[in-house]
């Protein structure tokens, strides 16, 4: 029998409940990224929950709807990070033993995180649905509850809180963009603000690499495999509740980059100086590529989460870093010779760029009397590093490639 949409009321019962213990984030106008966009954007600072992700709201009001005995007995879930340790951390505080099984693929610091949390931890399978498989077979063998990320109505109303704190907080608020994985934090806010707010529109957001709930919203067919900075909604099959929900209530699904999300990590942490992981991302990336769409709109940004590897994130900056121009390398052949060094240096200087490495190698020239100069330059944006190349040009040197 097909799953019942939780109402307005299932929502509001559910803000009742995780009220004082999932905190309540806010959400605020950004004036630079307004300017940047064309329109009024107000975020939604999902990462700032304890575990930096909207899934405590979900997982906790799932956690409080159990009965004494399945407490006991313990719960399973799947999850590719976030939900996993919101589940973790709240089964945790409440005494209730728990399993996670994580795709192999997942971040370092979410598994690690979660078992900090004190969960049992099952690396398997490659995507979600293999895990989620797994995780299937454990509840079975271990009589343990399913704790499903998404596809659950007690799921959606906690999810859908968020839509009850944006409108509280920014009742003029014409449209919502947000994440889409599995689908249960777009069902949960679309029911939320369309019943607070009947005109509002809701958008979503999903990658190119993963773009599952746009293949069976649209009867399209694009390929879900690959890698994406945004692991936490490559969901390869949307759910059976949440894809009746974006159905009737989301407006339209926009596909994005890995460059496009990139660029968001970026500017988000350069700007708001708040860390957002890939698909946290997404809707701010989605606003960006689309601006006819959203010019002159009230918009409400979701930051579903924050969780991004360490070393990921200075990847992330640095390969955006040099699509902008700010870093670039060269490599110049150079008479290997007293000085040389020197006036290079010199004319980067001259310029305006400020040189971060150097390497020197003298073992793949015609000459033994040649060597390569290898320069890692900083520089203001793409049109200053065109200058700084120039000047060494103008100045003789042959620059022989850049990266």
């Amino acid at each position: 029998m097909p799953m019942t949409p939780p109402s307005l009321d299932d929502i509001r019962a559910a803000a009742q409940r995780i009220e004082g213990v999932v905190e309540r984030t806010p959400t605020r106008l950004s004036h630079t990224l307004s300017e940047i966009a064309g329109c009024d954007i107000y975020l939604k600072f999902e990462n700032l929950q304890f575990t930096s992700s909207f899934k405590e709201r979900g997982a906790l009001n799932k956690l409080l709807s159990l009965t004494p005995e399945q407490r006991k007995r313990g719960v399973v879930a799947m999850s590719a990070g976030n939900h996993a340790q919101g589940v973790a951390y709240h089964a945790g505080r409440l005494g209730i033993p728990t399993t996670i099984v994580m795709p192999e693929f997942t971040p370092f610091v979410k598994v690690k995180h979660t078992k900090g949390f004190g969960a049992r931890v099952v690396l398997e399978g490659a995507t979600l649905t293999e895990s989620f498989g797994r995780a299937n077979q454990i509840a079975i063998s271990e009589g343990l509850a399913f704790v499903h990320p998404y596809d659950d109505p007690v799921i959606v109303a906690g999810t859908g809180t968020i839509a009850l704190e944006m409108l509280a907080d920014v009742p003029e608020l014409d449209t919502l963009v947000v994440p889409i994985g599995g689908g249960g934090l777009i069902s949960g806010i679309a029911i939320g603000a369309q019943s607070l707010k009947p005109g509002i529109e809701i958008f979503g957001v999903q990658t190119y690499a993963y773009p599952s709930m746009y293949d069976a919203i649209k009867g399209a067919s694009l390929p879900c495999t690959g890698q994406s900075v945004a692991e936490g909604i490559a969901v390869k099959a949307p759910g059976e509740l949440t894809r009746r929900i974006v159905s009737e209530r989301v407006k339209d699904i926009f596909l994005v980059r890995e460059h496009q999300i990139e660029r968001a990590i970026v500017q988000l942490l350069e700007i708001e100086k708040t860390v957002v992981e890939g698909a946290g991302a997404t809707g701010f990336a989605a606003v960006l590529a689309n601006r006819d769409a959203f010019e002159g709109r009230k918009l409400g940004v979701v930051l579903s989460g924050g969780n991004i590897d360490m070393r990921l994130l200075s990847n992330v900056i640095l390969r955006e870093l040099s699509r902008e121009g700010r870093m670039f390398s060269v490599a110049i052949e150079i008479d290997d010779r007293p000085g040389v060094l020197a006036r290079i240096a010199a004319l980067v200087g001259e310029a305006g760029g400020n040189i971060l490495e150097v390497s020197h190698n003298r073992m793949i020239d015609d000459s033994a009397k040649s060597a390569t100069l290898g320069l890692l330059i900083e520089a203001r944006d793409n049109e200053h590093s065109r200058e700084i190349r120039a000047h060494l040009e103008g100045a003789g040197f042959a620059i022989k490639e850049r990266a």
